[in-house]
This record gives structure tokens, sequence and C-alpha cells, in this order.
């Protein structure tokens, strides 16, 4: 299978993700505390950050460099204040004790290293009234995205968040290729 990057300005990605109508589904808002967990370059986080200022902020990591680089560089040409980002590993990635009103994983979750481990921080990350959202690939062969023995079923990303002590709210499909999965601590 041929796995195809989509950068946070590929208009052919918009056509299948909107992030802007994702956002609005799960409730980011104006003084909202969001964290983008695996952000690559921003697809999520910047128009998070747009979304909840004045008095919100968005944290954001990812282990690509390059990425995280690029989503900075477009946080300064904005002027994105409430945006801040950081090369790391998920897996050892603490931003704060329950600060967030949502940790975001935006089709991510199958590519750490330990998940549990990385669902565990982010229940640390939330608070109590937070909200943990998993975006990510159906499990059904596709063109593009990842090999479909690394992607997690439902079912799969169910076990795995419900073993990390959270509460599923609702499961949903998010378009043709994807799922959300809703959760809270």
């Amino acid at each position: 299978m041929n796995k195809r990057q989509f950068r946070s300005d590929d208009p052919e990605r918009q056509q299948w993700q909107d992030p802007e109508r994702i956002l609005t589904s799960i409730g980011v808002a104006p003084g909202k505390v969001f964290i983008d967990v695996g952000c690559g370059d921003g697809y999520f986080a910047l128009p998070a950050a747009r979304r909840v200022r004045p008095r919100g902020n968005v944290y954001a990591v990812d282990i690509d460099a390059a990425a995280v680089k690029r989503l900075q560089e477009q946080v300064t040409r904005e002027g994105l204040d409430n945006l801040f980002s950081e090369v790391g590993e998920a897996e050892e990635t603490l931003f704060c004790e329950g600060c967030a009103d949502f940790v975001f994983f935006g089709i991510d979750l199958h590519d750490f290293r330990d998940p549990a481990k990385v669902l565990l921080n982010a229940k640390k990350m939330l608070r109590p009234h937070g909200y943990l959202i998993d975006l990510d690939w159906k499990d059904q062969t596709m063109e593009f995205g990842p090999p479909l023995q690394k992607r997690f079923s439902i079912d799969k990303a169910r076990h795995l968040i419900e073993s990390a002590g959270f509460t599923l709210a609702s499961v949903s499909d998010a378009g043709p290729f994807h799922y959300l999965i809703i959760a809270s601590p």
C-alpha cells in the first residue's frame, strides 16, 4: 500500500477531513485548553488555536521535528501566541495535570510505541469533565493511510481507551475514512 503523507495545507485532505467541522462537533470553543498529541504540522492544532482565543490555549507535540518547525513557522506568521508546540514522544509528554478540556489524537493513536502509556498521560492531563478524542482510520483497505494491519479497529481502540480508565461517551462515523471516539476520564 502506498502511504501518502498529507500536510496541513493539502486541499485534497480538506475534502474528506474538515478540521473545522470536527472541532465544532467535539465542542472546541473560546477559553478551552486543547492538547494535540501527534500534531504533525498543525492540521488540527492551528484551527483549534484560532477557536480557543482569546483566553484558551493549545499545546501540541510531535516526534517529527520538521513538522513541528512548519507548525511553529505558521504560528509566527499568524501571531498565534496561544499555541505552544514541542518535539517529543507522546509517551514522555505530560504538558500539565488536570488542565485540559480536550486531549486529541488525530489519526495517530495506532502510531505510538506504547498507546496504553499515551492514554494514561492523556488521562492525567484532562480535567475531570474533559474529553479524550480519538479520530482514527477505519480498518478497511484504502489507497492511502497506514497499512491495514497497523490500523486500530473501533473495538481495539475502545478496549485500549476503556483499559486506561476512560468511559466512552460516543463512537461515530467521521467521514469516509475515519471514526471518532469521544471518552471521558
